[in-house]
């Protein structure tokens, strides 16, 4: 791993809104067990109990930051039962969260992955609350973390955390079946057909997402000619921006997290089709 970035810096991502005390009270927490840490918020937006979502939110985005970031990830409906609380060290970064799977899509890229569970009385809060361990758990965890400490001191080492199963995603000769995995604020539907990257030549080839180790390679070239199909809608081609065309128009593109995306030139496509996590999407190739 490299070394800690000079700063230390804990990125947080919750479902707990801006409205209520709960990240003040954890950088308060944070602050308090280590006074030079710097913190960044991903966001707090993830739909109340969101997992799924959540885990896509970090798996797009943490690879950004710099290496020693600590990100903590609370989305935790299990607050207070059996799941176990988490920390793990893979690639140039830390992660602490709910062993529910939250974690497990960022994990998944890389085979480096040491994870224990926070056992350890000396870097919780003297009381822990059964409905608060983003402050009593989390935080503390991860600021001690930021200021250096081993991630053995925090508790035993566990091979068995849990794993989100993947996004459905099924290549069958032409015929590619995904689904749609993420709606974003601008109504932009994003599916598990991906990630699809552009070549120097222009043309798209498909990468199976979400980690999966040594077969991160490209596993199908798309030529220009396809069908898209989800819910009553049908699209013939892949655009390179939303200016190719009309407002109003719909489209799909690659998005900025190299996934194949549906959208609408100017408004909300999950609104407009009606369109919910889970539901089904195929491309046809030719």
């Amino acid at each position: 791993m490299n070394s800690a970035s000079p700063i230390p810096t804990i990125a947080l991502l919750t479902d707990f809104g801006t409205t209520d005390v709960y990240v003040g009270t954890m950088k308060a927490v944070m602050a308090r067990l280590c006074p030079a840490v710097r913190f960044i918020d991903i966001t707090h937006a993830i739909q109340p109990q969101n997992i799924q979502q959540g885990a896509f939110t970090l798996y797009t985005c943490y690879r950004y930051f710099a290496p020693g970031t600590v990100f903590l990830t609370v989305v935790d409906p299990g607050v207070g039962g059996v799941r176990r609380p988490l920390a793990a060290q893979a690639g140039d970064y830390s992660f602490v969260g709910p062993d529910n799977g939250v974690l497990s899509y960022a994990l998944a890229e890389h085979d480096d992955v040491l994870a224990v569970e926070l056992s350890n009385p000396d870097y919780r809060l003297e009381a822990v609350s059964t409905t608060f361990h983003g402050r009593d758990i989390f935080a503390p965890a991860a600021a001690h973390l930021a200021a250096g400490v081993p991630l053995a001191e925090f508790g035993p080492v566990i091979e068995d955390y849990y794993r989100l199963p993947a996004p459905q995603l099924v290549i069958q000769g032409s015929i590619i079946e995904g689904e749609v995995i993420h709606v974003d604020h601008f109504g932009n539907i994003v599916t598990s057909i991906g990630e699809i990257r552009r070549s120097v030549s222009g043309g798209l080839y498909l990468i199976a997402p979400f980690g999966r180790g040594q077969q991160r390679q490209p596993v199908i070239t798309l030529p220009s000619a396809v069908t898209i199909q989800l819910g009553t809608l049908k699209l013939a081609r892949i655009h390179r921006t939303y200016s190719e065309v009309a407002p109003g128009a719909a489209l799909a593109l690659v998005g900025s997290s190299g996934f194949l995306e549906i959208s609408i030139n100017g408004g909300s496509a999950a609104q407009v089709f009606n369109i919910a996590i889970g539901d089904p999407v195929t491309l046809q190739i030719g």
